[in-house]
C-alpha cells in the first residue's frame, strides 16, 4: 500500500517501518524471556509464580512501551536524519513520529501477550486470534490508505497491533483455557475479603 503511493512516501514509510520494527524487537526480546520462564514455571504446575512472572511482565512490558514511546518521541526527527537528508522524505517521516512513538506500548503488550500466550502452549489461540486480527487490519488497510495516504497504512498497523493486545488481554481474562488460575485466585481473593 505505501508502495502505491510513490517514492518520496515509500522512502519515509521504510524509515518509520525499520525503526517502528527495530523497536518491537525490543519487546519481543523481553516477551522470549517471560515465555521461557513461564513455560518453566507452568510445566511443574507452580501457578502462584506463573500469575507473577505474568504480572510482572506485563508491567515492565508496559513500562518498556512507554519509555521506547519517549525516547523515539524526543529523538526520531533527529535520528530520521541518519537514514536521508532529503527534506520531503524527512516531512512526511515528520507525519510518521505519532505512529513511530505512540503505537510503543501497544507493540509491547502485544509482544509480551504473544511470549506468555506461547509460554503456557496456547499455540492454537495465538495463531486463530493472530489470523482474526489480521484479517480485520487487513480490511482497514485495502481502504485507507487510498483514502488517507500513509497514515492510513500507519494507522492500519497501529490497529493491527492494538487488536493483538486486545486478544491477549481477552484470553488471559477467560476463565477457561489455560489461565483459568488467573481468575481462580481472584475470585478467591474477593471471596476471602
Amino acid at each position: 500500500m505505501a508502495a502505491r503511493l510513490g517514492a518520496i512516501p515509500m522512502a519515509a514509510h521504510q524509515i518509520c517501518l525499520q525503526v517502528w520494527l527495530s523497536a518491537s524487537l525490543l519487546a519481543d526480546a523481553q516477551a522470549a524471556s517471560g515465555q521461557a520462564l513461564i513455560a518453566s514455571s507452568f510445566a511443574r504446575k507452580d501457578y502462584g509464580r506463573v500469575k507473577l512472572i505474568t504480572h510482572v511482565a506485563l508491567k515492565t512490558g508496559l513500562a518498556t512501551g512507554i519509555l521506547l514511546a519517549i525516547i523515539l518521541g524526543l529523538s526520531f526527527p533527529s535520528f530520521a536524519k541518519c537514514f536521508t537528508n532529503d527534506s520531503q522524505v524527512l516531512d512526511i517521516v515528520r507525519s510518521g513520529l505519532l505512529f513511530v512513538s505512540a503505537s510503543q506500548p501497544l507493540n509491547a503488550l502485544a509482544y509480551i501477550f504473544d511470549g506468555l500466550h506461547y509460554g503456557v502452549s496456547d499455540f492454537p489461540y495465538a495463531a486463530i486470534s493472530m489470523m482474526i486480527v489480521g484479517a480485520l487490519a487487513s480490511i482497514f488497510l485495502i481502504y485507507a490508505p487510498p483514502i488517507i495516504g500513509l497514515p492510513g497504512v500507519w494507522s492500519g498497523l497501529t490497529i493491527f497491533m492494538g487488536l493483538r493486545s486486545v486478544a491477549g488481554f481477552m484470553r488471559l481474562s477467560a476463565k477457561n483455557g489455560p489461565w483459568w488460575f488467573l481468575q481462580d485466585s481472584q475470585e478467591n481473593e474477593v471471596a476471602s475479603s
